[in-house]
């Protein structure tokens, strides 16, 4: 049997794309890969991701996809090195960023959980969080 390979794709829901797009680039420091304006934005995440940013309700209309969507807070983690794990406390700190609690994993990873401006939990994890081949 075939194996699913990768997760390439992952989606967030926000109420302003604007505020978002400023979250995720400027703040995260995500490459844009492109933007529909009142619809999306999407990021390139390292070499192997894209991160898509919809507009909630824009999702819910028929367009050139199925609708789809989600209402409410979602969660989903980047990973970071864990030799920049202070750094990235720092730049969330001077970006005025609110880290919400800091967990220590049994693996030895460690994440960093905050919210983007529409509610999402985003957390940040060093590798030894999952015990992936990966490092992950």
């Amino acid at each position: 049997m075939n194996r699913i390979r990768a997760l390439v794709e992952t989606s967030a829901y926000v109420d302003n794309l604007d505020r978002a797009e400023h979250f995720y680039r400027d703040v995260l420091g995500l490459t844009l890969m492109g933007k529909e304006p009142g619809r999306h934005v999407f990021f390139r995440v390292g070499d192997h991701s894209v991160f898509l940013v919809f507009l909630a309700e824009a999702t819910l209309q028929k367009g050139p996809l199925p609708p789809h969507g989600a209402t409410g807070p979602g969660h989903f983690a980047f990973g970071i090195g864990g030799e920049a794990l202070d750094s990235w406390r720092t730049r969330l700190t001077n970006f005025g960023v609110v880290v919400e609690q800091e967990v220590d994993w049994p693996g030895g990873g460690h994440s960093l959980y905050f919210r983007d401006p529409a509610g999402n939990l985003v957390e940040l994890i060093t590798p030894g969080v999952w015990n992936l081949p990966s490092g992950w």
